[in-house]
């Protein structure tokens, strides 16, 4: 959900519902690598409450399109990250495969 005004959508709040620190602080390490994000913040409400509000400000791209592209980096990031420890996974099973049939 969108909060804010829509006569300057360069900023506006997101919720976040049915998330937490995990989703909201990796969203805001990544718009704040974005150069047109002036202010990047967020908030989690209250402890009982699911939910994460997100706060971005830019230098004037429309807000909502700068979040999408941060979502859309993020999940690169995690696509990438996942790849990595399957390989390192993979190539430490093989290592243990080949020293297991080594004769001593």
């Amino acid at each position: 959900m969108e909060h804010g005004s829509f006569q300057d959508e360069s900023q506006a709040t997101f919720s976040l519902t049915d998330e937490d620190h995990t989703l909201a602080n990796s969203l805001r390490y990544t718009l704040n690598q974005d150069p047109r994000v002036t202010f990047c913040g967020y908030s989690i409400p209250h402890p009982s409450d699911a939910r994460a509000n997100i706060r971005v400000q830019t230098t004037g791209d429309l807000a909502r399109d700068v979040l999408k592209d941060s979502c859309q980096d993020l999940m690169l990031v995690c696509q990438h990250v996942r790849s990595t420890v399957d390989q390192a996974v993979m190539e430490f099973k093989n290592k243990q495969w080949v020293e297991s049939m080594t004769i001593k």
